[in-house]
């Protein structure tokens, strides 16, 4: 017995085939998108609006992480120093560099410099950088040398992926180092540092969370 479709039915291969092409174009979006230098390439290195050189002011003045970035250590956010930070300093010295030029309109016009973010994680990706620094993560594990990244500025040393991120939370024992040397460039395990931090993990209870809604909530 012959079966009978109606009008309407006719639409539904058109729908198919716009659903097919809309989430293709979708799918190439959301992998140009996360999977671009900018988000994963290792040495993605934006162009800065003043030649920064964390070289200079760290590794031959000896200025401290935290000096710039405060927050690291209360927030999930690292904070980028505001211009008065760099004027407490700078009202003083290299007052004429031709360099220093945005710094000085920056702070006489009382608008922020407009710093080029460098290290991404997408929006769906939630990280804290006072639960990782708190507990023995140092900078430099994340973010490289940053001591000797000079005027071309920081790049991205290390590929933020969240097979990276899950390697250090299934083993922390390989990676944390006393608090007091979060922000030590450099630095050298000492030869039982394994034992020692599987002592600090049973003592304070650090337990690095592996499941999905720990970092996707």
């Amino acid at each position: 017995m012959p079966q009978f479709f109606p009008k309407k039915a006719n639409a539904l291969p058109v729908l198919s085939l716009g659903a097919s092409v809309l989430g293709g174009v979708l799918l190439v979006f959301l992998v140009w998108y996360y999977f671009s230098p900018e988000f994963k390439v290792v040495g993605y290195q934006p162009d800065q609006p003043v030649p920064y050189s964390h070289e200079t002011h760290v590794e031959k003045l000896g200025m401290d992480c935290q000096y710039c970035h405060t927050n690291v250590a209360n927030s999930k956010h690292a904070n980028v120093p505001s211009t008065q930070t760099c004027m407490t300093c700078h009202s003083q010295v290299k007052t004429n560099s031709p360099k220093l030029l945005p710094v000085r309109e920056s702070w006489a016009n009382n608008e922020p410099i407009e710093w080029t973010k460098v290290h991404h994680l997408p929006d769906y990706a939630h990280f804290s950088h006072a639960s990782h620094v708190n507990k023995g993560v140092g900078c430099e594990t994340c973010h490289g040398r940053i001591d000797q990244m000079g005027a071309d500025g920081v790049y991205q040393a290390e590929p933020l992926s969240m097979g990276w991120c899950l390697d250090c939370h299934r083993q922390p024992e390989k990676y944390l180092r006393p608090n007091d040397q979060i922000t030590t460039m450099g630095y050298t395990q000492p030869a039982n540092f394994v034992e020692r931090n599987l002592e600090r993990i049973e003592e304070e209870g650090i337990q690095p969370p592996s499941n999905c809604s720990a970092c996707h909530y």
